[in-house]
């Protein structure tokens, strides 16, 4: 589908609203506007977050044609979104909307081709519910860092637990980046400016195309080097290894607050660095922001609770 964003979703709004349909329409899966939309109110607000979505597509992975979305695109933007700590009725919205999308991208297929190119955003729903389990949603802001993020690593059952939760804590890394690393990520050591200590370095090229140098304790880069001699590459499964760090904090009567709950924790320790060295509160906001693979500092402010 060629065109700017807000015309792919004004075509894809004509295939999927329908004024004035019935309830039991919408319902039957036998009617021929099955899964459709009759209220202005709803389409206007599933057709924003269709244009949100088609920005983010074209900034992080340079994919400007909506026929071309699929459950990765879909998983990303959603693992993006709730990286912010959203409310609970935010995040429900944007799952009903790109289920709505997916619809209307399979009705769009029907009619544009002889065979129909299929279409699954279930991942939405997934994700959704993970997020809910980890309680990466909320109705207000929630501070989720961890008051001895080391107590819980220690306690992480398995050694790759550990360091992809250090790599987490260190770096400031997502955790899709520290799930999956290969040999050819690390990049040696260098002096870190702030504290002037020598750190290794770990390239890392996240979903939606995010890439740069997470900065990591010689320790852990060369224990890295170890695990490559014997193995191809550093893999662990997320849910595993969120299952072990809710299953620690639960065992020692700490709050779970997730894998990103160390992500929130070198946020805050790392603007409180680059103060201590010099940097204005804005300089360090702005700092930090570009370590964690943001553009704009108020995404850090947001860990801090601004």
């Amino acid at each position: 589908m060629r065109g700017s964003v807000y015309y792919q979703t004004a075509e894809l709004t004509k295939i999927i609203f329908k004024e004035g349909l019935k309830k039991e329409d919408k319902i039957n899966p036998n009617h021929p506007h099955f899964q459709c939309v009759s209220s202005y109110k709803t389409m206007e607000t599933y057709r924003n977050v269709w244009n949100n979505f088609g920005h983010y597509l074209k900034e992080h992975w340079n994919l400007k044609d909506f026929e071309q979305i699929d459950a990765e695109h879909i998983q990303a933007y959603f693992e993006y979104k709730i990286e912010y700590y959203p409310s609970k009725q935010y995040v429900e919205k944007l799952s009903s909307a790109l289920g709505k999308l997916e619809i209307a991208l399979v009705h769009f297929s029907k009619l544009k081709y002889e065979q129909g190119k299929k279409y699954n955003f279930n991942i939405r729903q997934q994700v959704l519910n993970s997020a809910r389990k980890l309680k990466q949603v909320a109705d207000g802001y929630h501070n989720r860092t961890y008051a001895d993020p080391n107590l819980i690593i220690s306690n992480l059952t398995v050694i790759p637990h550990r360091i992809a939760a250090l790599i987490q804590l260190q770096g400031g890394a997502r955790a899709e980046a520290v799930t999956f690393i290969k040999k050819e990520q690390l990049k040696g050591f260098k002096i870190d400016k702030i504290t002037n200590k020598d750190v290794g370095v770990l390239f890392t090229k996240e979903k939606g195309g995010k890439e740069g140098d997470v900065l990591i304790s010689s320790a852990i880069y060369r224990w890295l080097e170890e695990y490559f001699i014997t193995n191809n590459q550093f893999k662990i499964n997320y849910q595993t290894y969120a299952n072990d760090i809710k299953k620690v904090c639960v065992e020692l009567n700490i709050k779970p607050e997730g894998s990103h709950g160390f992500r929130w924790t070198f946020a805050q320790n790392r603007v409180r660095l680059y103060q201590e060295n010099g940097y204005s509160y804005e300089q360090a906001l702005q700092a930090v922001s570009w370590e964690m693979k943001h553009f704009r500092a108020s995404i850090t402010e947001h860990y801090l609770g601004g």
